[in-house]
Order: C-alpha cells, then sequence, then structure tokens
C-alpha cells in the first residue's frame, strides 16, 4: 500500500508519525511523510521518503513564547488559526501534489482538516491516527476542555469531545474553507465541520499510547484501536558526546530538565529559576537547552548543558525527569521508568501531567504561569525521594516496555486492501 503519512507540529508531535511510517515501511509499504523542512533529517534517518511543507515550526513556537508562557488556550488556537490561513494555500498545494498516487493518507489531529480535504479531491481513504483521546466516550471528559471542578457524568463527558471539535474547526475553518476554494477547487466543508467525511467511513482509528497508560473506554467501537506507543528509536546508533558521558559517570544519576519545543519570552529568567530549584535540592542536574532558548552562561559543575540526545537512550540513566508534558516527552519519561515533573505550558500537557499524577509516577503538574523555584524544588524532591512514586513509575515502565504498538497498529493497516507498494505514480 502506499500512503501519505500528514504530520505537523513539533518534534514530539511529529516523531510518532516517524516511527508508524518506518515500522509500516518495514512491512512492505511505500511510505511518504509530509512534514516541516525541520524534520528533513530526522525522517530521512529513518529511511522514509520526506516531502516538505510550507513553514518553519521552530520560528511559528518562538513567535508564540508570551502565549505559551501564560497558557491560553482559546489565545493560542487564534494565532494558530492566523498561522494557518497564511499557509493554507500552500499547505494545500504541497500536500496535494505529495497525495497523487498514494492509497491511503494517515494524519492525526494537526493534519486533520487539510488530510480530509486532499481525501476528499484525490477521493482517497483517510486513516485517523492520534496519540490523545479524540474519540467522543462517555468515560472521561476532552482534554482540550476545562476540567469541571466535580464530575458531571458520562453526558458531559461525550458533549466536551464535540465541543473540543468545535473548538478547533471554527478556528481553522477559514484556512480550510480558503484552500478548498482556492487550490482544491471543492465546496465548503459543513459548517459544524467534516468530521463525518465518506473518507473517515469505516476505516480505523489508531491511537498510539499505552492502554496501561489510558485504559481504553467500553463505549468506543471495535474500529478503535488503542495500540501503544509509537517509538522512535535511534538511540542505537547513537554516542554520546564525552562530556556528557563523563558527567554522568562523575556522580549520582541527575535530574533532567528540558522543555522541549516550548519557547521563553525570558529564557534568563526561566533559567534562574531553574538553577535556584536545583540547588534547593543538591541534586545534579542535564538542563536541555533546545528550542527555548535557556541562558545560563553561570551554571554550575553540577549542572551538564545539553543541545540534544535521544530520549531513549538519556532518560534511564537520570533520576526523574521535568519537562513540558508534550505527549511524546511524557510517553518516554514513562518508558524509562523514572518519575516525571511536568511542568504544562497549554493544549494537551496539563492534561498529561494530570494524568503522569493520577497513575502515582510524578506530583501534581505544576502550571508554567505558576512555576516558582520552590515549587519546582518541591516536586524533584518529590520525584527523587518518594519510594512508592519511584516504584510505580518502575512497574509502569516495564508495562510500557512489554507492548509494541507499531506492530499492532501494523496489523490493523495490514488487513486494508494493499493494491501495491510503489510511489512511483
Amino acid at each position: 500500500m502506499r500512503i501519505a503519512i500528514i504530520a505537523t507540529g513539533s518534534r514530539g508531535d511529529v516523531e510518532p508519525y516517524i516511527a508508524l511510517g518506518k515500522g509500516l515501511a518495514d512491512a512492505g509499504h511505500a511510505i511518504r511523510l509530509v512534514t516541516h523542512h525541520n524534520f528533513a533529517a530526522l525522517v530521512r534517518a529513518h529511511g522514509l521518503e520526506f516531502w516538505p511543507i510550507e513553514g518553519n515550526v521552530q520560528d511559528i513556537a518562538q513567535g508564540m513564547a508570551a502565549l505559551l508562557e501564560r497558557g491560553s488556550f482559546l489565545a493560542i488556537l487564534a494565532e494558530m488559526g492566523k498561522e494557518a490561513q497564511a499557509g493554507a494555500l500552500a499547505l494545500a498545494q504541497g500536500g496535494l501534489a505529495a497525495c497523487r498516487g498514494v492509497d491511503a493518507i494517515l494524519t492525526g489531529i494537526g493534519g486533520l482538516f487539510v488530510g480530509i480535504a486532499l481525501a476528499e479531491k484525490l477521493g482517497l481513504p483517510l486513516l485517523q491516527a492520534y496519540y490523545i483521546p479524540f474519540t467522543p466516550t462517555a468515560a472521561y471528559p476532552s482534554f482540550l476542555v476545562p476540567k469541571p471542578p466535580v464530575p458531571l457524568g458520562g453526558g458531559f463527558n461525550r458533549l466536551s469531545y464535540h465541543l473540543a471539535r468545535q473548538m478547533m474547526w471554527q478556528m481553522f475553518r477559514p484556512a480550510d474553507g480558503r484552500a478548498r476554494r482556492a487550490t482544491l477547487d471543492l465546496p465548503p466543508a459543513p459548517f459544524l465541520g467534516p468530521f463525518a467525511a465518506p473518507c473517515l467511513r469505516g476505516m480505523p482509528v489508531l491511537y498510539g499510547y499505552s492502554p496501561a497508560v489510558i485504559p481504553p473506554p467500553a463505549d468506543w467501537d471495535a474500529n478503535v484501536h488503542v495500540t501503544g506507543y509509537w517509538f522512535s528509536d535511534l538511540a542505537g546508533d547513537w554516542t554520546p558526546p564525552p562530556a556528557l558521558a563523563e558527567f554522568l559517570q562523575a556522580g549520582p544519576p541527575p535530574v533532567y530538565i528540558g522543555f522541549g519545543s516550548m519557547s521563553s519570552r525570558n529564557p534568563e529568567e526561566t533559567a534562574r529559576l531553574i538553577l535556584q530549584a536545583v540547588a534547593r535540592t543538591g541534586q545534579r542536574a542535564i538542563i536541555l537547552t533546545g528550542w527555548g532558548g535557556l541562558a545560563m552562561a553561570d551554571a554550575p559543575g553540577s549542572v551538564f548543558l545539553l543541545d540534544g540526545a535521544p530520549f531513549s537512550w538519556l532518560f534511564p540513566r537520570v533520576a526523574a525527569v521535568v519537562h513540558h508534558g508534550g505527549a511524546g516527552t511524557t510517553a518516554a519519561g514513562l518508558r524509562a521508568s523514572v518519575p516525571s515533573v511536568v511542568i504544562p505550558f497549554f493544549g494537551d500537557q496539563p492534561y498529561w501531567g494530570q494524568r503522569v499524577a493520577d497513575l502515582g509516577a510524578g506530583p501534581a503538574p505544576i502550571p508554567r504561569r505558576k512555576l516558582t523555584a520552590e515549587r519546582l524544588a518541591q516536586a524533584i524532591t518529590a520525584a527523587v525521594d518518594d519510594p512508592a512514586m519511584r516504584q510505580t513509575a518502575a512497574d509502569l515502565g516495564a508495562r510500557i516496555r512489554a507492548e509494541d504498538g507499531i506492530a499492532r497498529a501494523v496489523a490493523i493497516v495490514q488487513q486494508l486492501e494493499k493494491p501495491n507498494t510503489s510511489l512511483d505514480a
């Protein structure tokens, strides 16, 4: 089967789709990964065909630093809607070229609307593949809707998913309409969204997270599958820089601290806060500079500054991980069997932070806007010193490592008709 995978967002958003694409390619399918220029090397390192789409996701994230720190989801969504309008035509044009000649399109939340439009234009089926619950259920509310102070029951839970979908759709509807009209020569999608589009009917819906982390609800139908995580591992070929290896060997396991693609409008202030917290705990630390631009010219010898490293290699070697709660980083921390301290900024990050705490694999999350050196120090101390928390994290990690989410997802896709395996069309 020839499959185009549309993956947008940060590295944590894109990497699960690269991993799934590699699994499908290893099973004999021809995979074209449609994503940002930022990830060309990563896609090709996994042996997949890279197809670029417009937009530099790092520039976009850095331009939204103030919004990300405030954590206002609606404001962030509105800004993303503006960005979508600006790039709608280029995304549709590039996507149309990328998807010609394929047998199916696979995408998640970030590429859902353009994916549906392209599938409609080309007469293709669309496979939905998510790493956060998106299918309505009475079991728990949507991660995009503010959590009520008291549980409101299954009816509200199910309704929350429809509300979340409408928040997303109405923000992106102008961009979708523009692309449909100007590039794809299609009529506008229904006012309430294309969620019942013919290209989705009868197609499997894949969820790339562990059933040990979020159990599948009883009211999802048989076409919805929680497969286990889709991990992308290149760590077997990765050699740490000598300075990093020496730091790890020079003392007890350090704490990892990094906020991924979440930019900071004042990196110096954030750096001071982190260093103060680490000093209070007495722990050694590895701090990821990353997209956040953290400036730490005065870091002490007990702190190692890191540009980047595969989480699958690094996280098993640390005492705890402090991160923003992105789906990919959360998954990597849980798999490594170490407690997580989650500092959520927006979107699904509060959900993952609370889920880690509810599972007992980390302390309560600290929203970024409420982060102080004292709160961070207390959370790190709990993660490092609480034996029950550490045992829970160890047990959960063992369950996750025993799963093979990619193999399960590939087996489900294999059940679909496979016309051929060439992208030469």
